[in-house]
Parts: structure tokens; sequence; C-alpha cells
């Protein structure tokens, strides 16, 4: 039986990826998460109880499934959530060791560190993003644009040093929306409103000029507890 063919581009699935793959990992919940504080170095706080189980809920998966056994390095931020998350998925991603780069951290707050919200907000008001996005989070912190140039400038940095591998990233939030405007072709200045979940994958490749999304929010059991 001859083999079927069809026109170029007719297929959904797409060809099988070819370019540098950044798998972006969120960090597991974090006490800042949860206690509604700023989380910069001083207000991080680590993990809660649920992180780390969702921390090890993917790692389980990863050891079952071998689905990153390819991967070929291991990237951070310098951040205690992002550390500890890595830390426990290290049984599902075997020989890799860590390096941790400031430049993949969240947005840096500044002097709000370790404020809670509210104390935010008496202290120094929110930032008024979608009117300015060149205006800092607080004194001595960074704007949203600032971030997205920082996010921007890691990512370029990461594909250019890993060509066609792929690469583990444990995150953020903010570090991942900033990173999925390579997708959504949205403006620097935009706010996608993502609901990125702890302990969530998503993996972008790039190759060349071109940009491809392979998933997003992709969690094991325990992530969404």
């Amino acid at each position: 039986m001859s083999e079927t063919r069809f026109a170029e581009g007719h297929f959904t699935r797409g060809r099988a990826p070819r370019g540098t793959r950044l798998v972006l990992i969120r960090h597991g919940e974090a006490r800042c998460n949860a206690e509604g504080v700023v989380g910069g170095p001083l207000g991080d706080g680590g993990l809660t109880e649920l992180g780390r189980a969702q921390a090890r809920a993917l790692a389980t998966r990863l050891s079952a499934t071998g689905e990153l056994a390819d991967a070929s390095a291991l990237y951070t931020s310098v951040l205690g959530r992002s550390i500890e998350t890595a830390d426990l998925l290290a049984v599902g991603l075997p020989g890799l060791l860590a390096t941790a780069d400031c430049d993949l951290c969240e947005l840096h707050p500044g002097d709000a560190d370790a404020l809670t919200w509210t104390q935010m907000r008496e202290r120094y008001g929110l930032p008024d993003w979608d009117t300015n996005p060149d205006v800092a989070f607080s004194p001595g912190g960074e704007s949203w644009l600032d971030f997205y140039e920082r996010c921007q400038r890691v990512v370029a940095t990461l594909v250019a040093r890993h060509p066609g591998e792929r690469v583990v990233c444990v995150v953020h939030g903010g570090v991942i929306e900033q990173v999925m405007k390579e997708i959504t072709r949205d403006e620097p200045a935009a706010r996608l409103g993502l609901r990125t979940e702890h302990c969530s994958m998503s993996e972008i490749e790039f190759d060349g000029t071109g940009r491809r999304l392979l998933r997003y929010n992709d969690v094991a059991p325990l992530s969404l507890a």
C-alpha cells in the first residue's frame, strides 16, 4: 500500500522539535505566596508543605516517564523557592546540577521586599502598569518593562548557549508570563493575566526566528491541590 501524502501545512501536530527547547517549571507553592508577602530575597521564605508535596509529585512523574531525560542543563533563579523546588526535582532529573542565575528571578521588588501586600499598598501604593509600565514596583525595584527586558536577555543567552538542546529552568510565574510573549506576540508592556500553576511545566521551542509552544501549564496530580 503506497504511503498517503498530504499537502505541506496540512498536519496540525507539526514537525518534531529541532530547536532549543526551554522547559519552564514554576516553583512549588511558597510561604510568600501563602502568607501574602512580597517575595524578593528577604521575603521568599522557601516552600510550604504543599509546595514541597507538589515538587515531589512532579519528581515522581518525571522519574516514571523519563520525559525530560534528554535535558542537558538545569537552571534556577537565586530565590529559595526556586532552588528548593529544583532540589526536590533532582530525582527526576538525574545527572543535572543546577546553576543559579539572578536573571531568572521574579520581578525585583526593591524596598517593598518582605512587606505584606497590605503594607506595600499603604507605604508605596501599587504601580499602575496598565498606564505606565515604566514605573518601578517600589524604590530600587524593577518596572514591568525592566522585567520584560531582563527576561528577554536571559532567554536569548540560554538559547545561544544550548543550541538544539532541551534546557530545564525552575523559575517564577512572572518569568513565564514574560517569556510567553514570545508566543502571543503581545507588546512588551502587555499583562497577559496568565494563571500559571505551581510546579507546572511550560515548554517553548526556539528555532532561529521561529517560536513554538509545545506545552503550557502541564501539571502533576498535586499541583492543583
